[in-house]
């Protein structure tokens, strides 16, 4: 039986560089680390982890499906774009609005933000 949520793994070759990305760009909260191999950063009560996945034959740059809840999608998505980081427009859906961002090793998440229940 699955009881919980273990962690979400993104693939990368460089993890020095993409933990500067998630940490300093993105504003994760790094969580437990083992040196370069493996990073994990604290969203919420999953971990989000990044390492270098090809002995597993998980590549760096195809990892897709993270989406990162966030406040204020619109001013993230304008800091992003003025650090550089490639970010698409944000799309309105019935219940929410995201946008989808690639980080420098090619992998892409979103940023989703619900719409108010008022």
């Amino acid at each position: 039986m699955v009881k919980d949520m273990a962690f979400i793994a993104y693939s990368v070759s460089d993890v020095p560089r993409a933990t500067a990305f998630y940490r300093d760009v993105i504003g994760l909260t790094p969580g437990q680390s083992f040196g370069d191999h493996w990073v994990e950063f604290n969203v919420g009560a999953t971990a989000f982890g990044i390492g270098d996945g090809t002995p597993l034959g998980f590549m760096p740059g195809q990892s897709t499906g993270a989406a990162f809840e966030v406040e204020d999608i619109t001013g993230m998505r304008e800091r992003l774009v003025q650090q550089g980081v490639a970010v698409s427009d944000v799309h309105p859906f019935p219940n929410c609005s995201a946008c989808f961002v690639t980080d420098p090793e090619g992998n892409r998440f979103a940023l989703h933000q619900l719409k108010s229940q008022a």
